[in-house]
């Protein structure tokens, strides 16, 4: 029985996360801790906006926690080991691209903004939505350098010349 199970997590854990392809380990770490930050502060929030008896706040609240739990269960699935299916979820999670979850976690930190505008439910979904932000801010890639910008330009500039002076030899 624990030899079917070992092959079965040898197989999930050999295909490559798509998110390590651009991404250093402290930015990914720094995304992780945004994410498990901005599930706290989601889950206070929350709670808080469910303290109310308008319909549309308590709405928004249910839906900042079960943000709350997402977050965790994508980000720090160690936090949900009464979870049976946890591991299984975040690792699926990993290997989304970084636009992916970029879209994924700013669509889920905006729903509860349209459905009740309130200070608490910018303030406790803006950590949330940080985290999308860095992970689409990941998916850019990384920046070139001036050295390397500066030679395409020139590479440009030289092939503009040419077709001028070809287009003013052949007028000739």
């Amino acid at each position: 029985m624990s030899g079917s199970g070992g092959t079965s997590t040898a197989s999930v854990s050999s295909a490559p996360p798509a998110q390590e392809e651009g991404m250093t380990w402290w930015y990914r770490w720094l995304c992780r801790l945004s994410g498990v930050l901005g599930a706290v502060s989601c889950a206070i929030s929350g709670l808080f906006n469910c303290v109310t008896i308008h319909p549309l706040n308590i709405a928004a609240g249910v839906w900042m926690i079960m943000n709350a739990f997402i977050l965790l269960l994508c980000e720090a699935p160690f936090c949900c080991q009464f979870v049976d299916f946890a591991n299984t979820v975040a690792e699926k999670v990993d290997r989304l691209r970084s636009w992916q979850k970029a879209v994924f976690y700013c669509g889920m930190a905006i729903v509860p903004i349209v459905i009740s505008l309130t200070l608490t439910t910018l303030l406790g979904n803006a950590i949330a939505f940080a985290t999308g932000v860095l992970y689409g801010l990941s998916a850019l890639g990384k920046k070139g350098d001036a050295i390397s910008y500066a030679r395409i330009q020139q590479q440009k500039q030289q092939a503009d010349e040419e077709k001028l002076t070809d287009t003013l030899e052949g007028e000739l």
